[in-house]
């Protein structure tokens, strides 16, 4: 009579592939998650290992603004066709991050095509992105171009491939194994 709480898969789960982009840019464990959805768009995230979520941060600021003359909250996308959205590159920076303590991430695209939205609930309430990194603290969405949305996962690491990272960054070097 008594069935055990049946876990059902998040709609992340059910309806997203995850692949992971590791150091980018060769920063050490900034880590970002790219959740790539059938109809091919991608919602850019932070990966579970990246220094914000890691090391118990608190977040001061997050800015859309990357230069004097470029604002993601500037981008303004209508129709079909997706006019007007900003065109990004793999390492298009989308945010910056700034913590408390004054360390401050650049966050970037990892894929190319067009950014549909940025995430604002983020600016006015910074600790979604620790707490929901996968959901509602989201940074971006981007559509890749249709012809390159087949190739936009090369260079990123599946679920498996990237937990095999993880492990690697945390096992005990063989030379100080005493067996």
């Amino acid at each position: 009579m008594a069935e055990a709480c049946q876990q059902f898969p998040s709609v992340v789960d059910r309806y997203f592939t995850r692949w992971y982009k590791t150091d980018v840019k060769g920063q050490l464990y900034e880590d970002y998650c790219i959740l790539q959805h059938s109809n091919r768009i991608c919602v850019i995230t932070l990966a579970e290992c990246h220094p914000v979520l890691q090391s118990g941060k608190n977040i001061s600021s997050i800015s859309y603004q990357i230069s004097a003359n470029c604002s993601r909250l500037q981008n303004k996308v209508s129709g079909k066709s997706k006019r007007g959205a900003q065109f990004l590159t793999e390492f298009a920076p989308l945010c910056r991050i700034t913590c408390c303590d004054g360390d401050e991430y650049t966050i970037y695209s990892c894929i190319r095509g067009r950014l549909l939205e940025v995430n604002e609930n983020i600016l006015h309430n910074p600790e979604l992105l620790k707490e929901k990194p996968s959901t509602e603290g989201y940074i971006a969405v981007v559509l890749p171009k249709f012809e390159e949305s087949k190739t936009v996962t090369e260079g990123l690491l599946s679920q498996t491939q990237y937990e095999e990272v993880l492990l690697k960054r945390t096992s005990i070097p063989d030379s100080k194994v005493d067996l």
